[in-house]
């Protein structure tokens, strides 16, 4: 059984069949989320930041914290993808960089800024990507080969999850 408050959007289920009005709903939902992520957040005080979204799962800030990396680590793969011939895309163990202090230390705006940053620019990015390069590939070592296209959809249900997980807390706790 899916667990609601690890999944609250589901699991990622990725668009057989793309359009045009797809790949612009998803660069719309990923332009949108700093936005969306800033007010889930900005009425939480330290307190509210480090209680975990569910039992053993990260803290608000940790989530924050992690799409900001997430984010980092995704614009250099699309890049690689795009500039080179079917690269291998790197990973990171993110289960050990939410451990490190500055992801316990830094307030949590830094990574929003960081986040709306790193998005611009990969918005502006991708309104401007031909339609062969959405089929250009690179190989996951978590995922195995996959198209541009197919990263997009991945990314923007990723960022929409953990801003899923973030506000279902905070409805759960009744912080709003």
């Amino acid at each position: 059984m899916l667990d609601n408050r690890s999944f609250p959007i589901g699991l990622f289920a990725p668009e057989e069949r793309p359009t045009d009005a797809h790949r612009a709903a998803w660069i719309a939902e990923i332009a949108a989320l700093p936005a969306r992520l800033r007010e889930a957040v900005a009425h939480l005080d330290a307190e509210r930041l480090g209680t975990p979204y569910r039992p053993g799962g990260w803290t608000v800030r940790q989530v924050v914290h992690h799409l900001a990396d997430n984010d980092m680590n995704a614009c250099i793969r699309l890049k690689r993808a795009l500039t080179e011939e079917s690269p291998l895309a790197g990973t990171y163990r993110e289960d050990r960089w939410a451990e490190l202090v500055d992801y316990r230390e830094t307030p949590v705006e830094t990574s929003l800024v960081l986040l709306g940053a790193l998005r611009e620019r990969l918005v502006a990015l991708l309104r401007a990507l031909a339609p062969s390069d959405w089929r250009r590939v690179f190989t996951s070592p978590t995922h195995g080969e996959m198209t541009v296209e197919l990263a997009v959809q991945r990314f923007d249900w990723h960022g929409r999850h953990h801003l899923a997980q973030i506000v279902s807390l905070a409805e759960r706790m009744g912080w709003r």
